[in-house]
């Protein structure tokens, strides 16, 4: 008689599910769903409704705010693609660049910059992605309010486009990141 592992005890074995052959590992996170297709998912993108125009009316610490600016804030993507992933949001609900001011233009570059400069001294990545989906169309969750996006990268921690399509564990508690990145943003 052999030891069953307990960590697999009574479980199927991986091939007798079905499987896509792409070449992916799956990693299954259920509880994200709830920001897939959950009660609280964001579909509106009115002023109103807006989680980038509540967030700041908040604390910083339940809204997940890293620095407050003059015409911008940072604050954590609440469904990170990897710890550290923050997001840039002009104050106004405003839904793309051109139709931000010269100031938020200006102030949100600068905050990418001092982003990735905190993100260095903190976590230590090897590369950044950073960027902006504009419309729903391009893959903008809130549509409605433009936001820049700071992923820090490892190498090999996955390549960026399979992120955007599938899941990805974050190893780090949401609230440990904004602290750690608010006491590292300068001027704090």
């Amino acid at each position: 008689m052999t030891e069953e592992d307990p960590t697999t005890a009574g479980a199927l074995p991986p091939s007798g599910f079905p499987r896509e052959p792409d070449g992916y590992e799956r990693l299954w996170t259920p509880h994200r769903m709830v920001y897939v297709d959950g009660p609280e998912k964001v579909v509106s993108t009115s002023e109103r409704d807006c989680p980038f125009c509540s967030g700041p009316r908040g604390a910083d610490a339940d809204a997940l705010i890293v620095h407050r600016g003059v015409t911008c804030f940072v604050a954590l993507n609440l469904y990170p693609y990897n710890p550290g992933h923050l997001l840039i949001c002009p104050y106004r609900h405003v839904p793309d660049l051109v139709s931000m001011s010269t100031a938020e233009r200006a102030e949100s570059i600068e905050l990418v910059t001092t982003g990735i400069e905190v993100l260095r001294a903190t976590k230590r990545p090897t590369g950044f992605n950073t960027g902006m989906n504009t419309g729903s169309g391009a893959g903008a969750g809130i549509a409605g309010h433009a936001h820049l996006h700071v992923v820090p990268r490892w190498d090999g921690d996955a390549n960026f486009l399979p992120i955007i399509g599938r899941t990805k564990a974050v190893p780090e508690l949401l609230g440990h990141t904004r602290e750690q990145l608010a006491a590292a943003w300068p001027g704090e």
